[in-house]
């Protein structure tokens, strides 16, 4: 005998969020309900699901609308960072993401240092490009001019 359940949660091996899976009546007893990853799959649950499904898709596209005219912002951005440099243009230490970001934040951008993505600290003096990963669909690119101090 088979029970229907409604998962909350990615469980691995059986399913992702919002699936209607049937399972094992003890593994569903036992397990998935007791933990919340899962509702028994009654005609009021069901609805209930689809709802927040419909919910998360709006507030998905809200997010990836807001990252988009975010990049568009942060593509006029120009930033100047100076820094202390040797021979051959090559810096004293190096400029870190959270140079970066901290830098960002200055010229009004709270953009999360995780999200830029930086190969490697920048070590010479010049123009370099960067990016930043705004959104799983969403990237930007900013320019940094790094300057002697």
């Amino acid at each position: 005998m088979q029970m229907e359940v409604i998962l909350r949660e990615d469980v691995k091996g059986l399913g992702k969020a919002g699936a209607l899976v049937r399972v094992k009546p003890g593994y569903a007893r036992n397990f998935l309900l007791p933990r919340g990853l899962a509702f028994e799959a009654s005609e009021g649950n069901k609805k209930r699901i689809e709802n927040e499904q419909k919910a998360k898709l709006v507030r998905a596209s809200a997010e990836k609308a807001d990252a988009t005219a975010l990049a568009t912002r942060l593509a006029a951005v120009h930033l100047t960072i100076k820094a202390k440099a040797g021979e051959g243009d090559k810096l004293f230490g190096s400029i870190t993401t959270t140079d970066l970001a901290s830098a960002l934040e200055t010229a009004g951008f709270a953009i999360d240092k995780r999200r830029i993505e930086l190969e490697h600290p920048l070590k010479q003096l010049g123009f370099h490009s960067v990016a930043i990963r705004l959104h799983p669909e969403v990237h930007a690119e900013f320019k940094v001019t790094v300057e002697p101090a």
